[in-house]
């Protein structure tokens, strides 16, 4: 084995390690302030590019991706020419602003905190800020809770356990920023009613879902380790495909089978009820099942520390 890759992976873990750590202890809301500037830039490109066809959506994608990933590269070999130090500094500081745990974890306690003193208005509220929800003044506790483990379970794939793979693959911060990016616009771009919108988005879904189809296959996996891994394999099985997004149905019933709880199923819309498939076989959610929740999600990230840390281990027995 190469010294540099054994340097890669051992910088990979200290690089996730460190800028995990950061964002546990430390808000900055310029970086959240990023990703708005960028959906800003993005909602423009669509705007002025978007003539109903397929192939100005990969223009848009190109034109909205693309600089960026270039940018933070070329900054990483810059500042590596002038000192490692500062070269992973800059990656760190890409890293803490790609990753979203602490967002997914603070969303989850906060409605948690809210189902558990019975403060059902609260715990709508909050969850209608975070999920983007509109009417959710019909939602029951099961509702809110089931709708709260669905939101976190997808995020913390996208935002998390997906940016980790990439930036694991690609060197320096590149592949942290593609794959955050990336979701962004398919966020953005893929889900517009109208024709010209969809056609538009094409590429964008496509290229996120490209992207996301091994990260989402190991996030179903972690969820597993962490949980009940039969039930976990199992309901991800049997039950994935008939969730109208496969990707998500993925993480889904992972995470379904390995919290033992039953998601999906009817959730009350503005124009009557939206009929989803159900997925997993357990108890129906409530306030209970949102701590499980959080307790998954720090074993699955753990799980991935783990798995890159023995990754690590094994570069450097092989060295």
């Amino acid at each position: 084995m190469s010294i540099s890759v054994f340097r890669k992976f051992t910088m990979a873990f200290f690089t996730l390690l460190a800028a995990l750590m950061l964002e546990s202890t430390w808000h900055a809301p310029r970086a959240d302030q990023l990703i708005i500037l960028f959906d800003r830039y993005a909602d423009r490109l669509a705007h002025d590019l978007n003539a109903g066809k397929a192939v100005h959506g990969v223009v848009g994608w190109l034109a909205a991706v693309c600089p960026w990933v270039f940018l933070s590269l070329v900054v990483f070999y810059a500042l590596d020419v002038v000192s490692p130090v500062l070269s992973w500094i800059w990656t760190v500081a890409l890293l803490y602003a790609s990753l979203g745990f602490r967002s997914v974890v603070h969303g989850v306690r906060t409605i948690f905190e809210s189902l558990r003193a019975g403060q059902l208005d609260e715990a709508r509220a909050s969850l209608s800020r975070w999920s983007g929800g509109t009417d959710l003044s019909s939602y029951a506790e099961p509702e809110i809770a089931k709708t709260t483990i669905e939101t976190a379970l997808t995020r913390v794939h996208r935002q998390v356990f997906g940016v980790i793979f990439w930036f694991v693959v690609l060197p320096g911060p590149a592949g942290a920023v593609l794959y955050r990016l990336a979701e962004e616009t398919e966020r953005l771009w893929a889900h517009g009613r109208e024709e010209e919108s969809r056609a538009f988005g094409t590429f964008a879904a496509k290229a996120f879902h490209t992207l996301d189809w091994l990260p989402v296959r190991l996030s179903a996996i972690g969820f597993a380790v962490a949980g009940n891994f039969e039930d976990a394999i199992s309901t991800w099985r049997m039950q994935a495909q008939s969730w109208i997004d496969r990707t998500q149905g993925i993480v889904l019933a992972s995470g379904a089978g390995a919290l033992g709880v039953r998601l999906g199923g009817p959730l009350p819309a503005s124009n009557g009820i939206d009929f989803r498939p159900e997925l997993g076989d357990g108890g129906i959610a409530d306030a209970d099942y949102l701590q499980s929740t959080l307790s998954l999600l720090w074993r699955a990230l753990i799980v991935w520390l783990v798995l890159l840390l023995l990754l690590t281990l094994a570069r450097w027995v092989g060295y």
